[in-house]
């Protein structure tokens, strides 16, 4: 494989400085169970798909690029077993060493949550810095997080990910502080003083998150006050959510075609087609084994997911792999304790149709059309604007099941009685009738009682 340079500056947030970052030559392994057809992957988090070995690896490969690394060579590694002190087998160990040298590596990616043991074996038979998947997407977190809420966040998971590696016989870790008083003693090791001194980080950073989260729950309650209903997006990333984000809302949101494009939560406002309003939120995007610490670390961002009206699950329906990736996005909300069978919040968005021929998207359609009504799906292309308009409609549609339809006239000449009905309500029919306006709209359930006290408007009987 030759090798090929990734340039950061695409993902590079405005406003960081550039840092000058010396680019180290990878090899990217896949380190990957053999599987008999009916049983699961156990050296994976994900029992509920057996994932695309070379899709699995060209993922790893688009993660070791994000950070700015050249893939010199990728390596597909079959294992029958994991082995307790290096994962590999002692063959595929000296085969990769050969590897490392021919190529003159200086990183080797291991597409597996490796323990602090394993890690440390590894680089001690190849010479050359190791780093997981676990390691690796940590990676990208860091250098994306924008917020001081992604930063902490971000810094938390490290933090945790850190304390567990402190097993590594580094010379530094091994030497000892002197003891305080006159008695003497072994004094304080190092890596006793470094798991001190992150726990007690840590410990700093939970204090500050929980003021994030108390500052987030506040704007969430001015939002209910209004109130606004939440649309959120979520699904694998790289699905197209922060392009499908920036069309819906006509915003300028980093989209990209890449992983984990943005992090940070952003909010803004969507017209729905009868003139309402809600908010929509674009999310973190998932991917397939995200690290335990990170699902955690994100909770409070994905506190919007939680509270959500209606949930937009968009899906890259292009990808080899979307039938996984669906199943990887539901096993990370059900670790976030959200449950995955939504009933009517739900809505599945089968995105980037447009790289389907019309005879693809025909048959797409029948499969979508064979859905059950609880369970939705909608075939877009973010990218073009396909398909958006309809899913427009079923959104305004899920948001006003819970709305109330009023029948009301007005005075003409009430002014301030016309513009509170469009700040506070969707106007479905208006019509003037002499000095009057006739008009149908739909309320929150908080302000029926201004409308019928107010305009003595009377609730439409289902079905008129």
């Amino acid at each position: 494989m030759d090798p090929r340079s990734f340039s950061g500056a695409a993902d590079r947030p405005e406003g960081r400085p550039v840092q000058e970052r010396t680019t180290s030559r990878a090899l990217v392994v896949g380190p990957y169970r053999r599987l008999r057809r009916g049983s699961v992957d156990l050296a994976s988090n994900n029992n509920h798909a057996i994932r695309n070995p070379q899709a699995r690896l060209d993922e790893a490969t688009g993660l070791a690029r994000a950070i700015d690394l050249v893939v010199v060579e990728t390596l597909i590694a079959p294992l029958s077993e994991i082995r307790p002190a290096t994962y590999l087998g002692t063959g595929k160990v000296k085969e990769i060493l050969g590897l490392i040298k021919a190529h003159e590596v200086e990183l080797v990616v291991m597409d597996c949550a490796l323990s602090p043991i394993q890690q440390r074996n590894l680089e001690k038979e190849w010479n050359v810095k190791v780093l997981d998947r676990t390691g690796l997407i940590l990676e990208i977190f860091g250098r994306r997080a924008k917020t001081r809420e992604g930063a902490l966040q971000v810094e938390l998971a490290h933090l945790i990910y850190q304390r567990s590696r402190l097993v590594r016989s580094w010379t530094h870790l091994e030497r000892q502080r002197g003891g305080f008083g006159f008695m003497g003693g072994p004094g304080e090791t190092q890596i006793e003083a470094d798991r001190r001194m992150i726990g007690e980080r840590i410990t700093r950073i939970e204090s500050d998150l929980k003021k994030v989260q108390a500052t987030r729950r506040l704007h969430r309650a001015g939002r209910q006050r209004v109130p606004y209903r939440v649309v959120a997006l979520v699904g694998y990333t790289n699905a197209g959510k922060s392009t499908l984000f920036n069309r819906l809302t006509r915003a300028d949101v980093q989209a990209a075609d890449m992983l984990f494009a943005t992090l940070d939560p952003t909010l803004r406002a969507l017209k729905l087609p009868h003139g309402g309003k809600a908010m929509i939120s674009d999310t973190v995007g998932f991917i397939s084994d995200l690290p335990t610490m990170l699902v955690a670390a994100f909770r409070a961002t994905l506190e919007e997911v939680i509270e959500a009206d209606v949930i937009l699950h968009v899906r890259d329906i292009s990808h080899e792999d979307a039938e996984a990736q669906e199943r990887d996005v539901d096993q990370v909300l059900r670790q976030l304790n959200i449950d995955t069978d939504f009933g009517h919040r739900l809505i599945e968005v089968w995105n980037k149709i447009d790289r389907f021929s019309p005879e693809e998207r025909e048959n797409l359609a029948r499969i979508a059309a064979r859905r059950p009504p609880e369970r939705p799906c909608f075939l877009v292309s973010a990218e073009t604007g396909e398909g958006v308009d309809a899913l427009l409609e079923a959104i305004e549609e899920r948001l006003a099941a819970t709305r109330i339809t009023l029948d009301l006239r007005v005075d003409a000449t009430d002014g301030a009685g016309i513009s509170w009905i469009h700040r506070n309500a969707e106007v479905l029919d208006k019509h003037l009738d002499k000095n009057h306006f006739d008009m149908v709209i739909r309320v929150d359930e908080t302000k029926r009682d201004i409308a019928i006290a107010r305009f003595g408007a009377v609730p439409r009987e289902q079905g008129n």
